[in-house]
C-alpha cells in the first residue's frame, strides 16, 4: 500500500497520456499554444499499462486518464480496454473537452467506462467560443447527450470565473434537474501558463448563487477522499458538486498522485517538483524497484496544497495542459 507520512493511502492516479488539445481555453494556456513534447517524450501506452498493472498490485484502485485532451492521442480506446483490464483496479475514468469523442462513445460503453468528465464552461455558444477561442459548442453539445443516451455515468466540469461565466452557475445547475448528470463547479486556479490571473469565485460565493435560488438544495454525503462539496436539488435527475480547487478545503483527506504525459511523478497540483517515472522505467528497472521509488517521491509529500505551493522553487505556473488537468 502507498501511504505518505501522513497516513493517508493513495488509492487513485490520474495519469495524462498528452499535453495537445484541440480548444485554447485561456484559463488553461496562451492562445498561441504550448510547446508540445514530441511522440518520444511521452509515455507510451505500454508504459501506462506497467504503470497501471504495478499501482494496481499496491492500492491504487482508481485511474482517471487525462491531457490535454485524451482523445488527441491515437488508439486511446485500446489503451483504457487495457486499463479496465489489470487486477486490483476497479475504475478507470476519463476527462475530456468532448470535442473529438463521437467516434468513441460505442467503444466506451462497451468497456465499460466507469464516468466521462466533460469540461464545458458555459450554457452559451457565443461564451463557449470566448473562453475555448474555438466554435466547438455544438459538437460538445451533442457528445454530451450522446454520453447519456448511452448510460455512460457522465459529470460536467465548469471552471467558474470571475466576470466571465457567473452567469452560467444556475443554467448549469438546471442541467441537473432534467438531466442525469453530476454538474461540478471548480474555482478557477492559477494554471493558465501565464501571469495572468483573475479573482477567485470562491466555493462559498458558488454555494451562496445556488442557495439563493435554490433555498430547499440538499447537502449530500460525500464520499472518502472526495474533493467535492454535494448538493441536489430536491426532484432532480442529477446532483451538483463544488470543488474547491483554489481554497483547497479538501487537501487532508488526500489520496491521490499525478502523472503527467512526460511520466513526471506530481505529489500535488501545486508541487513543481516531481521524479521521473518515464526514465525509469525506460532503465528498465523491476517492478518493486519502481514502487520503492514512487513511495520514495510520496514521503516528500505536503500536507496541503498551501504547503506545496510555499515550497515551489518557481512563481509561474505552468500550462494544466502540461501537467495534466
Amino acid at each position: 500500500m502507498l501511504i505518505d507520512k501522513f497516513g493517508r493511502k493513495i488509492t487513485y492516479a490520474r495519469i495524462s497520456v498528452t499535453d495537445r488539445c484541440n480548444l485554447r481555453c485561456f484559463y488553461c494556456m496562451p492562445a498561441e499554444g504550448i510547446n508540445y513534447s514530441p511522440r518520444k517524450d511521452l509515455l507510451s501506452y505500454e508504459e501506462i499499462i506497467r504503470l497501471g498493472k504495478i499501482l494496481g498490485k499496491n492500492g491504487v484502485s482508481k485511474i482517471r486518464i487525462t491531457g490535454g485532451e485524451p482523445f488527441a492521442r491515437k488508439d486511446l480506446i485500446d489503451c483504457l480496454r487495457s486499463l479496465k483490464q489489470i487486477v486490483g483496479i476497479e475504475e478507470v475514468h476519463v476527462t475530456t473537452n468532448a470535442v473529438l469523442i463521437a467516434p468513441f462513445i460505442h467503444d466506451l460503453a462497451s468497456i465499460g467506462i466507469d464516468s466521462i468528465n466533460v469540461s464545458l464552461d458555459t450554457t452559451d455558444s457565443a461564451r463557449f467560443y470566448e473562453i475555448t477561442r474555438r466554435d466547438e459548442f455544438e459538437a460538445v453539445w451533442n457528445n454530451l447527450h450522446a454520453l447519456i443516451d448511452c448510460g455512460i455515468p457522465t459529470k460536467v466540469n465548469i471552471v467558474v470565473m470571475k466576470g466571465i461565466n457567473e452567469g452560467d452557475i444556475i443554467p448549469m445547475a438546471n442541467l441537473s434537474k432534467t438531466l442525469p448528470i453530476s454538474i461540478r463547479y471548480i474555482e478557477e486556479m492559477p494554471f493558465n501558463g501565464s501571469e495572468v490571473k483573475h479573482e477567485v469565485i470562491t466555493y462559498s460565493e458558488i454555494q451562496e448563487r445556488l442557495n439563493s435560488v435554490y433555498p430547499n438544495i440538499e447537502r449530500l454525503t460525500e464520499k472518502p477522499g472526495s474533493t467535492s462539496m454535494k448538493f441536489k436539488i430536491p426532484g432532480s435527475k442529477g446532483d451538483i458538486g463544488i470543488i474547491a480547487a483554489y481554497s483547497r478545503t479538501f487537501c487532508n483527506d488526500c489520496n491521490r498522485i499525478r502523472i503527467t504525459s512526460k511520466g513526471e511523478l506530481r505529489n500535488c497540483l501545486y508541487d513543481h517538483s516531481g521524479i521521473s517515472l518515464r526514465d525509469l522505467l525506460r532503465e528498465n528497472i523491476s517492478d518493486a524497484k519502481l514502487i520503492e521509488e514512487i513511495q520514495a517521491h510520496l514521503n516528500k509529500k505536503m500536507a496541503n496544497g498551501f504547503e506545496a505551493e510555499n515550497n515551489r522553487s518557481e512563481v509561474s505556473y505552468e500550462s494544466m495542459s502540461i501537467i495534466g488537468g
